[in-house]
């Protein structure tokens, strides 16, 4: 850990998440929230994160799935915290928390509505001051019934300070990233690597969408092929035993591969483990020889030939350089860029 790391880390000697919840909640988010804080505070070795429950009617609240919450009572300006979340379902769109959100926002504090929330965020303010996005789902109803030309589909957006987001599985991400100006760039990899995410994905990436939404994979046995060689990254097989496992000749699959990626099956392919590669050097601690073998390498040489003909960098430039940035807005910022 550099100096300058540890000196921040140690300068804050405590960070409180208020978790917002109604009658219905997500126990996804939820659990995604506080399963992220604890696993930081695990590799912290200290309790550097703490969080607590808040209702608008304080007791013991049900959620989407059976879970039970105690939370307290929310008061616009009482006892604000570090970061205030409202998580998703079905009570969560009527913005009774709008108060105390805003009474965050007027001190720079974080400011987060998941899913439904930012939905109901959306529907109940009539010109956000920047982007704003919730979970797919909502985006065509809320487009169709009323004007939002700054929605997107990204996983979350930042609007004079207040961050909506797609919630449901993107949660464990988003939380990384809000708290990763707290942790040194291995921690956030390691952190991903202790919650099983291959990938870290950006704030600004799209949601996941449907298959049918890529031109390219219209042709059924070009998604197999797609998927067989995504599935044996590790041991990459020959382009007879894909032909043969998909039932096509090698003179269409040359064919499909040149009119929709205008590439060979065989490049595309070594450019699906060298991204792999590349996704593993720079988002987990794992040594270069495991990660040859993970992405079907014979050696950390011909990896790193690869990773460096694609990308112009070794794998260990690559590691040594990066630096983990998951989001594309400031937390405490207005976004509208």
């Amino acid at each position: 850990m550099r100096k300058e790391d540890k000196q921040t880390q140690d300068a804050l000697s405590s960070y409180v998440v208020e978790i917002h919840v109604a009658r219905g909640f997500s126990g996804l988010e939820l659990t995604s929230i506080t399963h992220v804080l604890a696993t930081a505070n695990t590799l912290l070795g200290r309790d550097l994160f703490s969080w607590r429950f808040s209702t608008d009617a304080p007791g013991i609240i049900t959620g989407d799935q059976g879970a039970l919450v105690r939370a307290e009572p929310a008061i616009a300006d009482h006892r604000l915290a570090d970061m205030f979340i409202v998580v998703g379902g079905r009570n969560a769109g009527t913005p009774t928390w709008l108060p105390r959100a805003r009474a965050m926002q007027r001190k720079g504090r974080v400011v987060v509505l998941l899913s439904d929330a930012a939905t109901g965020y959306i529907k109940n303010t009539k010109a956000p001051g920047g982007r704003v996005t919730t979970h797919w789902r909502d985006v065509t109803p809320l487009i169709e019934t009323g004007y939002h030309p700054k929605l997107t589909t990204h996983l979350s957006e930042n609007s004079d300070g207040i961050i909506t987001a797609a919630g449901a599985g993107a949660t464990l991400e988003l939380m990384i990233g809000l708290i990763a100006r707290h942790l040194t760039s291995p921690q956030i990899a390691e952190l991903g690597s202790q919650l099983l995410l291959q990938t870290l994905r950006k704030s600004d990436a799209e949601q996941p969408r449907s298959i049918a939404d890529n031109e390219g994979l219209f042709d059924n046995r070009l998604t197999q092929v797609i998927r067989l060689m995504e599935e044996t990254v590790n041991e990459p097989l020959s382009m007879d035993d894909i032909t043969a496992r998909i039932g096509v000749s090698t003179r269409h699959l040359e064919r499909v591969f040149r009119t929709t990626f205008n590439d060979t099956p065989a490049r595309f392919y070594k450019r699906l483990r060298v991204k792999r590669a590349r996704t593993m050097i720079e988002e987990s601690l794992l040594p270069m020889i495991d990660v040859s073998v993970a992405c079907g390498f014979g050696s950390c040489t011909t990896m790193s030939k690869a990773v460096k003909d694609e990308y112009g960098v070794t794998p260990s430039q690559m590691r040594a350089r990066k630096k983990i940035t998951l989001l594309t807005y400031e937390g405490r910022q207005s976004g509208d860029t």
